[in-house]
């Protein structure tokens, strides 16, 4: 199977991308580097069946003969991280509405598969416990930026879906959350490798909001796993499955469980939303998947637990 990765040279890209080497299968890679990094292959670099192509899935003019020449596109080319959507929010709208509308268009010319990196953020402010794959997504009002990813990546799924009913394109499409692991920055605004880098300096440890907001954190391994099995199984075509573990904490007990197996001594200090992003942010409660359909179809349950999955980001940032 040859496989493109859009957005390779990502955080989830980049082990998707060794994944599928390891497995045998010859991959191709197309990354802007905007938030990707050469680094971040470089376990690969070497590797016959490896081919990299450094370009915007918006601009390029090769996208299509690399469509050609693959058999399933896994789509994780985005603008991620909530610090990103509200400093660069022209760029995560067109990135992630643009980009996904270049890759079905391409797609569907040769009937290739798709597999769309979706996001818990399409739940919006449902708080529901756990959310279903048919549970409504709630949103803020356009006037707040915060919801601009929610709406695009939404709009993905919309789109995708659109073309299995009106094309029959094969199309599947996985909402990870909170994916966690090494290579993670928190440069964008992802909470555990901030927290991870925060305790190891030991600066003060900064919770949002009053820390009793709870998610879901998936190891990378464990969605890796899920989006490679479910863009192999027949049954999955025009679907869309929650990639999670079902468990939740809070962003409190986040923090006191990263100064822990740091040993840091650093101080746990909350900031108001107001303060670390801007003004009238909105943050969900609480966002935990209903995993069952995933299991359902293609037996998946994420095997790493928070702890461990912790540990394997603080070894990254130590070493």
């Amino acid at each position: 199977m040859k496989a493109l990765v859009t957005g390779g040279a990502g955080f989830i890209g980049s082990h998707l991308t060794e994944r599928l080497l390891a497995d045998g299968h010859p991959v191709t890679i197309i990354d802007d580097l905007s938030t990707g990094r050469l680094e971040n292959l470089a376990a690969v670099a070497g590797s016959p069946g490896l081919r990299t192509h450094w370009a915007s899935i918006l601009e390029d003019e090769g996208l299509q003969e690399l469509v050609d020449e693959c058999d399933v596109v896994y789509h994780l080319a985005a603008a991620v991280g909530v610090r990103l959507i509200l400093e660069r929010p022209v760029e995560t709208i067109e990135t992630n509405i643009l980009g996904t509308d270049r890759i079905l268009r391409a797609a569907a010319k040769g009937h290739k598969k798709v597999v769309i990196a979706s996001t818990s953020e399409v739940y919006g402010k449902n708080d529901q416990v756990p959310l279903r794959e048919d549970d409504d997504g709630i949103f803020g009002p356009t006037v707040k930026s915060r919801w601009s990813y929610a709406c695009a990546k939404a709009l993905d799924e919309f789109l995708g879906l659109a073309y299995v009913r009106a094309r029959g394109l094969p199309v599947v499409i996985v909402r990870y959350f909170n994916t966690i692991g090494p290579r993670q920055t928190g440069q964008y605004g992802m909470v555990v490798p901030r927290f991870v880098q925060q305790a190891l300096a030991g600066d003060p440890i900064t919770v949002y909001g009053d820390g009793e907001q709870s998610r879901s954190f998936t190891d990378v391994d464990d969605v890796v796993r899920a989006t490679i099995a479910v863009s192999h199984h027949p049954r999955a075509v025009g679907e869309v499955f929650n990639v999670g573990t079902g468990s939740e904490i809070t962003i409190n007990q986040l923090a006191t469980r990263v100064k822990a197996l740091t040993g840091s001594r650093s101080e746990i200090v909350h900031i108001p939303y107001e303060q670390a992003y801007e003004g009238g942010f909105e943050d969900p409660r609480r966002r935990v998947p209903d995993v069952s359909k995933i299991r359902a179809v293609v037996e998946f349950v994420a095997a790493v637990d928070t702890t461990t999955s912790l540990e394997k980001v603080i070894r990254f940032y130590r070493r």
